[in-house]
């Protein structure tokens, strides 16, 4: 019993103890006269956290904060601050530094100057601050931020032999001014040899070739460098790639290029599932072999299994010239779709030349062969149809972002044709194109804007099937209508698909989170035959989850112009 009680009161003195330091945590109050928002927190950023300090403690530390704070003013260019200090009684001891900065340094004779080879470099930037410039205030991290500046360009661009001739920061105190002398000798630039790969890799040489963005005795840039290895990473060809390209002793200014490679396990399996209102719930699986010789060449196999929509696939892809963006891809598959009026079975074969042109577009040109059999509604109308399409397709995304973007836009341009007699059963040419943008004002108010258009030119448009026809309505369509339901009909009210489509859509987000937003929208548009066929509208409100793994959309939306209640749609992925 009497230890019990010995063991409250202890557990009854340690937090009353406690308590007494919490108490007893010593604040510092910084007032500038007059007032200097900039100066009082550099002050308080140099004397930092009192701590525990008592009401004595501080009387001993007075003086050196005192001293700290006269650092902090002459470091913003005030050399004749009057500092008084005193400490204060309270529930906690309190440290009151008064400071009158005075008038500060400023500076009379600035010369920043760069000599040698990097003076005629246009990338090689000289520090031009307005912080520097004659009668501003002396900031010493100015003139630290211009040293870092040229000799950080002088790593990144190669002259290693460089040095400063000169680098004085004057001061006179009492006179109120100071002279800046910044002159750095850049030397000669150093260049890159050429590149040699180690490791045991399957690889030919000259697709490892392919990928180094330099050709050798090229001038040091060490973003190319960052790029080599950026670009040997993205192949998928290495799990591991270690890039040294540094100057070595005695080695005059060719630096040698030296890459330690290891590959990847040749074969991946991936797993996945999704959920949208569109086509439900949905599972894709895929096995991928990434390279099966020395010239890197890939193949792989992927299947997509929904309510709506199932499918089978294979590719094989053969790298081009650059690699990475550059290719010849072989595909093959089988799709089954079931929509609402509409069954489709359609094989596919054929290849497609991917490249990447100026400016960030690429451009993809195709040839295909499809069959496909389909029927409309009760059965009646069933077909079956061959075409061999020839086709181009244009796209380019810009953003600030890949995840979450504040701004930006994405274009895409397809066009596909098919002539009668050629392995096709009737002529046709089908465009279309869709542009999405992006805006964000300050405060967060987030503007989204979508257009698409489609249209078909063609001899006989029942020969054309339904996966080339236009369907509108769904998640990424007109919201408030269910899944491709927005159709012309034919005699017996089965949508059968459009000639033509035209949507636009129009959205406001505000974040009320972060990472959340709420959103409003209007979508209006339809697939018809007629350019003169009426648009149907869809307005809701929605909410906005920005997930690890992109953006996530839930929307309640009304069909305006028809009558029923409200759609809720689900989906996720990139809003460009």
């Amino acid at each position: 019993m009497n230890f019990c009680h010995g063991l409250r009161g202890l557990v009854l003195l340690s937090l009353l103890c406690t308590s007494t330091l919490v108490l007893a945590k010593a604040t510092l109050e910084v007032k500038v006269d007059p007032a200097n928002a900039a100066l009082k927190a550099n002050i308080e950023a140099f004397i930092g956290d009192l701590g525990d300090r008592d009401e004595n403690a501080l009387q001993r530390f007075r003086r050196a904060a005192e001293e700290q704070a006269r650092m902090a003013a002459q470091a913003l260019g005030y050399y004749q601050a009057e500092i008084d200090s005193r400490v204060a009684e309270g529930k906690a001891p309190t440290l009151r530094l008064t400071v009158v900065p005075g008038e500060p340094v400023r500076l009379r004779n600035v010369v920043v100057r760069v000599e040698g080879e990097a003076s005629t470099l246009k990338a090689f930037r000289v520090p031009n601050s307005k912080r520097l410039k004659p009668d501003a205030r002396l900031e010493h991290d100015a003139y630290e931020d211009a040293k870092k500046l040229i000799q950080n360009q002088a790593l990144r661009f190669g002259f290693f032999a460089g040095r400063f001739r000169s680098q004085r920061l004057d001061i006179d105190p009492r006179a109120g001014y100071a002279d800046i002398e910044l002159i750095y000798d850049s030397g000669p630039r150093y260049s890159l040899g050429a590149v040699s790969f180690q490791g045991d890799t399957p690889f030919d040489p000259d697709l490892l070739a392919r990928l180094v963005p330099f050709p050798a005795n090229t001038p040091y840039d060490s973003d190319q460098v960052a790029k080599l290895s950026q670009n040997l990473q993205a192949s998928g060809y290495f799990e591991e790639v270690r890039v040294d390209a540094s100057p070595t002793q005695g080695g005059g200014r060719l630096i040698p290029v030296s890459v330690r490679l290891k590959a990847v396990m040749p074969r991946t399996v991936g797993l996945g599932v999704g959920v949208s209102t569109d086509v439900g719930p949905r599972a894709r699986a895929n096995w991928t072999r990434h390279w099966v010789n020395p010239q890197g060449h890939s193949l792989g196999a992927e299947t997509e299994a929904s309510g709506v929509r199932q499918s089978v696939g294979a590719w094989y892809q053969i790298p081009l010239d650059p690699p990475l963006t550059d290719s010849l891809r072989f595909t093959t598959g089988l799709q089954r779709e079931d929509l609402v009026d509409v069954r489709s079975r359609r094989f596919t074969l054929g290849t497609q030349w991917q490249s990447k042109l100026p400016n960030d577009w690429q451009r993809i040109v195709s040839l295909r062969w499809e069959q496909e059999n389909f029927d409309f509604g009760d059965g009646s109308d069933d077909g079956r149809s061959s075409f061999l399409m020839p086709g181009i397709n244009f796209g380019v995304t810009r953003s600030d972002a890949k995840l979450d973007p504040s701004r930006g836009y994405s274009l895409q341009f397809d066009v596909r044709g098919a002539k009668e007699g050629i392995l096709s059963d009737a002529d046709f040419t089908y465009a279309s194109a869709m542009a999405k943008g992006l805006y964000t004002l300050p405060g967060g108010h987030r503007f989204l804007g979508r257009a698409q258009a489609g249209g078909i030119a063609t001899t006989d448009f029942d020969a054309i099937p339904p996966s080339l026809r236009f369907f509108a309505g769904g998640d990424q369509s007109v919201r408030g209508y269910d899944y491709q339901t927005l159709s012309p009909e034919d005699h017996e009210g089965n949508k059968v698909g459009g000639r033509y489509l035209l949507v636009g859509s129009a959205e406001y987000q505000y974040p009320i989170a972060e990472r959340w937003r709420l959103a409003a929208f209007v979508d209006r548009g339809n697939a018809m035959d007629s350019l003169n066929a009426a648009m149907k509208t869809g307005a809701g409100i929605g909410v906005r989850w920005v997930s690890p793994v992109g953006p996530i959309r839930l929307d309640l939306a009304k069909a305006l112009d028809d009558p029923g209640g409200y759609r809720i749609h689900f989906s996720m992925g990139p809003e460009l």
